[in-house]
């Protein structure tokens, strides 16, 4: 890790005043668990109210947490020329402080992977070579059993919002072609932070995940923050032992703008470093994204223009983090 002194913390990154304390905010968070015959009812409502749950009794094996983390900070402790090996990200690989082609940094170094385990690339396989007997196991253990977790949330989401077809979510992630991926996210200690008192440095910029859902797991370091509906910011107390879910641009659009995707980022700590895992579960590049017509109400307005998860992905790709991307395909009503 390059230590950087106080000026070029301040000249290079973003740095924002320090939140309150939200501790009674979050004694409501929604919390589902995946075993409660009702589980379909309340993921319904958290989608509705936050686009965001934390979900329990989820049934991935805490061996598969355990081991990939130790094996992610492995990697993330080598020395930077051989990290450096699997870089930069096109978009697979590793990367560090530069989050994507316009601009945004961060307090960052991440694995960006394909998902799909038939799909290695050159630069996964560098990656994989520091430690191929453990480390490529421990991410395909780990994804497959997240992946089926993801499958059934999103069919319990079609079951509560009352469609016929508890599969019309689920197909996208199943279908061999999905393009979704996995990222492993590296938060560094920042000791300089100690000088800046009610100050936070940004580790990941404030944005949406473009994707139906993302499904996230860190080590137990605090750093992940919301967006409330009245634009107010609040901290999530980390859990090692569950998983968060997002709801995505493109989940918002299905819905017609019943659940709405989150607005969310990631703060630094000071001297604990923070590893995430993050699925992100999207549609295959030619699936079109529109509101589904069992989701519209009769007499009501479809507010997005259809478009295919490619054109989104693109459009998202050259836009900056905090931006609206879907300001593009709303009609105007």
């Amino acid at each position: 890790m390059v230590v950087l002194s106080q000026p070029a913390l301040i000249d290079h990154f973003s740095l924002i005043k320090a939140c309150k304390p939200t501790s009674s905010f979050f004694s409501g968070i929604p919390v589902v668990d995946l075993s409660d015959p009702g589980a379909s009812t309340f993921i319904v409502r958290a989608c509705e109210e936050f686009g965001f749950f934390k979900v329990v009794n989820h049934g991935v094996p805490m061996e598969f947490m355990t081991m990939l983390e130790s094996e992610a900070l492995k990697f993330f402790s080598l020395p930077q020329s051989d990290k450096d090996k699997a870089g930069p990200p096109d978009p697979f690989g590793y990367g560090s402080k530069r989050i994507g082609p316009n601009g945004d940094v961060g307090w960052i170094e991440y694995l960006l992977l394909n998902s799909n385990p038939d799909v290695v690339s050159e630069k996964s396989l560098l990656i994989f070579r520091q430690n191929p007997e453990i480390f490529r196991p421990a991410v395909e253990n780990y994804v497959s059993a997240v992946k089926k977790m993801a499958f059934k949330i999103v069919e319990l989401m079609a079951d509560g919002l009352g469609i016929g077809d508890r599969n019309v979510l689920s197909r996208l992630l199943r279908d061999e072609k999905s393009d979704s991926c996995f990222r492993l996210n590296h938060y560094p200690p920042c000791p300089e932070l100690q000088a800046l008192s009610g100050r936070n440095l940004i580790g990941f910029g404030e944005h949406t995940d473009p994707q139906i859902i993302s499904v996230l797991r860190s080590n137990n370091t605090s750093g992940l923050q919301i967006s409330l509906r009245d634009g107010t910011w609040v901290s999530v107390p980390s859990d090692h032992t569950s998983f968060f879910i997002n709801v995505g641009d493109s989940l918002q659009v299905m819905t017609n703008g019943r659940f709405r995707s989150l607005k969310h980022r990631v703060l630094v700590e000071p001297r604990k470093s923070r590893v995430s895992m993050i699925y992100f579960g999207g549609p295959p590049l030619n699936e079109k994204i529109a509101p589904l017509p069992c989701l519209v109400a009769e007499g009501e307005e479809s507010k997005y223009k259809e478009f295919t998860w490619w054109e989104y992905k693109k459009s998202a790709y050259k836009s900056r983090l905090a931006d609206y991307r879907l300001g593009l395909f709303e009609k105007s009503l």
